[in-house]
């Protein structure tokens, strides 16, 4: 099972400015939203502890192309399986649930998870192209945020595909478990705190916050412009394969391409997330988780302007 990681992308704007745009994503190749099997089960209510000990039990599964999230509203585990996962694997997850399996929640979505970095425009390394999240500071210091499989891919960053104007040198980077990546800016004056709308204008981003269930966002990136949806769940584990699992994600309705990975996930003029990866499409839509970018800030002490 192969997963689709969509390449990080920049824009520019006025002034020359570097604007926080999305682009790289993991993606999963889907056609359209998750959709309920028949085949959750019926019992009372899990308690906390059984429905820890089904999360646990899916993560041994080990199964690529499933993400799982707890819904607080049902009280089920809601497991999300992509088209390339079997019969037998489901049987498989179920089977390792045991005694919890009627906790679970099993969704199909179209499409297969798998990794791919995008040629084109924006910010790049390693011969691989991502979206720039949002640019932070620390004090006097100003760093680009990203996703951490783009900036696994490569330390020195540039703004365009020659690779003759560097952005700057990547300082963290944490993939898989997390995904988030730190870049910091070579000139201070290129961070722009705002967010390009690809409409000819820019969202300011005043301030960090924690989405929630059912919450209306937008995402910003390079392949994909602008896109909006909401968000469906929270604290979702996704398993990309060949050991790539992600913790702590936002899962959400919004669609995605390769090239809108490390891209900003925001509401209003508040930052909430970066692009990680998903399913689908533009054209036909699909499922996009983000890193909470709240913890990306924790992590490396830095914060919007």
């Amino acid at each position: 099972m192969n997963i689709k990681r969509f390449s990080p992308l920049g824009g520019v704007g006025r002034r020359g400015r570097l604007i926080a745009v999305a682009t790289g994503l993991l993606t999963v190749s889907a056609l359209a939203a998750p959709t309920a099997v028949a085949e959750t089960g019926t019992v009372a209510r899990a308690t906390t502890a059984q429905l820890a000990q089904a999360n646990n039990a899916v993560l041994g599964a080990d199964v690529a192309g499933t993400a799982w999230y707890t819904d607080k509203a049902t009280g089920k585990l809601v497991v999300t399986a992509d088209q390339s996962v079997s019969a037998a694997e489901i049987a498989q997850i179920k089977k390792a649930a045991g005694a919890q399996a009627g906790t679970l929640e099993i969704k199909r979505t179209p499409g297969t998870f798998n990794k791919l970095i995008a040629g084109g425009q924006a910010i790049y390394a390693g011969g691989g192209r991502c979206s720039l999240g949002f640019n932070v500071r620390s004090g006097s210091t100003y760093y680009a945020l990203t996703a951490g499989h783009c900036t696994n891919i490569g330390s020195t960053w540039y703004t365009n595909s020659a690779n003759t104007t560097v952005l700057g040198t990547r300082t963290g980077s944490s993939f898989p478990t997390n995904d988030y990546g730190i870049i910091r800016h070579a000139n201070a004056s290129a961070a722009d705190g705002r967010v390009y709308l690809y409409n000819g204008s820019y969202r300011d981003i005043t301030s960090a916050g924690n989405a929630s269930v059912g919450q209306a966002v937008q995402r910003s990136g390079s392949t994909t412009g602008l896109r909006g949806g909401t968000v469906t769940g929270l604290n979702a584990t996704v398993n990309y394969g060949g050991g790539d699992i992600v913790y702590g994600m936002i899962q959400t309705n919004v669609c995605a391409e390769p090239g809108d990975s490390g891209g900003s996930l925001f509401a209003g003029s508040t930052a909430l997330g970066l692009t990680s990866g998903g399913s689908g499409n533009c054209s036909s839509g699909g499922t996009t988780f983000f890193q909470p970018v709240t913890e990306a800030l924790s992590a490396y002490g830095v914060s919007v302007f």
